[in-house]
């Protein structure tokens, strides 16, 4: 299948350099001219779509080579930007940095090429001059399969500075497409794992995306940069479809039969924390949980009392629960409502922030007891890919299956002896980690589950079983 979408990869020489604000500052300023955007991001971070999504109205979506499989990139492309006059996907880190010690595996060179995108270059322009075409030069120059077709100069000081740049750039044979001007930073806070994520502080959020797109349509030629997003050829590939993929068997069933569509009770109700607290997931993930044939519902544990009614099934994604610990522990309903829950043998998937909800204490504040550990911040930060095997089945996997996923936290847990891992991790170190117990599977380990066949079948079928 032969498909056309206009498209740009927003990339940088190095993090820092501003593609954040730039790739979210051109979404917006696209979406508000009147075009459908679809925005993704490259890589695990859960964080900046949440503002792609604020600037275009439509859910950020990832693009992880490392997690989905390069053969998954253009079809998971396709499946989000369907419908759109245009995608604007920001790269991760520097355009060459990938996962460690694998080459261009999950770059945003990577990304591109399996795209066949044309890359704007972001560059820090603040203490340079001439030595800019240089910098440019080797990016542009280091991979010919590598389009970068512009750059945008960011953080310039003043029309004779711009000059400056521009005259060297002219040398390079990479057009300029933008200048940018150093200003007062807009109030975009962060904290261990990044940027606050937009949930946290929407309002905050959606004034420091419009300063963006302002900054983005003083500084930047849109029309150029449209009629680049449009010379990218047609793709040859199928869009990702999650009703077909959600029904592919994961290594066996390991008891839960893994199969698709309207289950003979009727749709099991699959609970999905949200709310500030709980701000990481992947789109996908809704969208497989439905294509099984759940009924899907959002609660939010700082707010909400009860389950939602008929709950057969708890997912409880990534975020922040240790900025909410005393508000968390403040819920005892709803803490004693999950616990029961998983007493009573229902299945739970719980990631990193989901773990630290089940166990028994987060720093001290009592959480729901599921789990035989007690969490407490660190000062290490704990991040990077990760490859892992099942221990033993569950409702996510079969025995054996073999996954990807990403680390992502600076906390840690301290588990009782004698507690069931939920994984054996292979690479890079290998160690076991997570709990196993019951229907609960917890873990540290960010699984994207388009990456992995049959999770969400499975799941839901496991869910349909325990109600």
């Amino acid at each position: 299948m032969s498909t056309r979408i206009p498209r740009l990869v927003i990339a940088a020489p190095a993090s820092g350099s501003g593609k954040t604000t730039v790739a979210t500052g051109l979404m917006r300023a696209f979406a508000d001219a009147g075009l459908a955007v679809s925005p993704h991001k490259v890589g695990p971070d859960y964080i900046d779509p949440g503002y792609h999504s604020l600037a275009t109205g439509r859910p950020g979506r990832n693009l992880d080579s490392f997690l989905c499989g390069p053969e998954r990139i253009a079809p998971l492309f396709l499946h989000g930007a369907a419908g759109c006059d245009l995608a604007v996907v920001e790269g991760v880190m520097g355009l060459y940095d990938g996962a460690a010690g694998q080459g261009e595996l999950a770059s945003t060179a990577h990304v591109a090429k399996l795209l066949r995108a044309p890359v704007v270059l972001v560059v820090d322009a603040s203490s340079q001059s001439r030595s800019v075409a240089a910098l440019v030069h080797g990016f542009a120059s280091w991979d010919p399969e590598v389009r970068v077709a512009g750059v945008i100069l960011n953080k310039v000081g003043s029309d004779r500075h711009e000059a400056l740049l521009r005259e060297a750039l002219d040398e390079s044979g990479v057009e300029v497409l933008g200048a940018v001007r150093r200003a007062a930073p807009v109030h975009t806070p962060s904290r261990h794992l990044g940027l606050v994520p937009v949930a946290e502080r929407r309002a905050e959020a959606v004034d420091a995306v419009a300063e963006f797109a302002a900054r983005v349509r003083e500084g930047c030629d849109l029309e150029r940069l449209l009629a680049l997003a449009h010379s990218a050829p047609p793709l040859e590939a199928e869009p990702w479809e999650p009703g077909s993929w959600a029904g592919v068997p994961q290594g066996g069933t390991g008891g839960h039969e893994a199969t698709t569509g309207a289950h003979p009770n009727g749709a099991p109700v699959i609970a999905v924390a949200g709310g500030a607290a709980f701000t990481f997931s992947y789109a996908e993930h809704t969208e497989l949980l439905r294509a099984a044939g759940a009924e899907v519902v959002t609660f939010d544990p700082l707010r909400d009392e009860a389950l939602p009614e008929r709950t057969a099934a708890l997912v409880i994604g990534g975020g922040f629960p240790e900025m909410y610990a005393p508000e968390l522990s403040a819920n005892e309903p709803l803490r004693e409502a999950v616990a029961a829950l998983a007493a009573g043998g229902a299945p739970i998937a719980a990631e990193c922030a989901g773990l630290l909800y089940l166990s028994r204490t987060l720093d001290g504040k009592p959480m729901c007891g599921v789990l035989p550990a007690d969490a407490r911040m660190s000062e290490r930060l704990t991040l990077g890919y990760r490859e892992a095997v099942a221990i033993a089945d569950n409702p996510l996997a079969a025995a054996g299956t073999r996954v990807r996923g990403h680390e992502f936290h600076r906390t840690v847990t301290d588990p009782a002896a004698g507690a069931a891992p939920a994984w054996g991790i292979t690479h890079p170190a290998r160690r076991v980690e997570g709990f196993a117990q019951g229907g609960v599977h917890a873990s540290y380990l960010h699984v994207h589950w388009a990456g992995a066949p049959g999770t969400a079948a499975r799941f839901v079928a496991a869910a349909a079983g325990a109600r």
